[in-house]
């Protein structure tokens, strides 16, 4: 088959559709790989890697646009790249349909058939595209909130893992699914003493019991089990 990967070009988008990794396993396979000149520049993935992996190096959008069956993207596509869809093309990105009629009704119109990362399920019914974005999120969510503790960005100066003589902050986490489980890894690991509410499932990963209230460990020892942890945010 042979994918495309086009620059990003919706606003402070500056992930790219594969990397150079993911380029290497698609030419092993056998695949031709087309990559838009400087689309993995702002991801700090130079051309030079991608044609190292394999991918050939293209000029223009346009290119990767015509020659590819299948565009793999990050984002869905914004108005400038409508012009770009034609039928029969392949689309494989993010696309949140719900809100973009627009977007909605140029796909239809070009017959282009479109694989959303979002509505992707495995075969224990998760959503194994969306893991990923979800770990991200925990994670930074607890640098955010220590920056925003510091005194210069309107905080309290509370330092979250506290300094001899002086107590660590309280972290408490709301959910213990993906997000949250990762949260708890980044507030443990900066020293916080932590407290989190989540709910607890059987077997078949239904919902049905509410933790009522939270407990506070010492500070290096996570609220949440392995079981409770593996389920989905609230």
């Amino acid at each position: 088959m042979r994918i495309g990967v086009p620059k990003e070009v919706k606003d402070h988008e500056s992930r790219v559709g594969i990397v150079p990794a993911g380029v290497k396993a698609l030419a092993d396979a056998g695949h031709q790989v087309m990559v838009e000149t400087r689309a993995g520049d702002l991801s700090s993935m130079p051309d030079s890697e991608f044609k190292q992996a394999g991918a050939e190096i293209v000029g223009t959008a346009a290119e990767v646009w015509g020659r590819a069956e299948m565009v793999v993207k990050v984002k869905e596509p914004i108005e400038q790249e409508f012009g770009l869809l034609r039928d029969g093309l392949l689309l494989f990105t993010f696309l949140h349909l719900a809100p973009l009629p627009k977007l909605t009704d140029h796909l239809l119109k070009n017959n282009v058939t479109g694989i959303a990362y979002e509505t992707i399920r495995d075969q224990h019914n998760r959503l194994p595209l969306l893991t990923p974005m979800s770990e991200v999120a925990g994670r930074m969510s607890v640098q955010v909130g220590a920056a925003y503790l510091e005194k210069e960005r309107g905080g309290r100066g509370v330092l979250l893992g506290g300094v001899p003589g002086v107590p660590p902050a309280q972290v408490c986490i709301i959910g213990g699914g993906t997000v949250g489980t990762n949260a708890a890894k980044i507030a443990l690991g900066m020293g916080a003493i932590l407290a989190a509410l989540t709910l607890i499932s059987t077997a078949s990963a239904s919902w049905t019991t509410s933790s009522t209230a939270a407990c506070t460990p010492s500070p290096r020892t996570p609220t949440t089990s392995p079981k409770q942890s593996s389920m989905p945010t609230s």
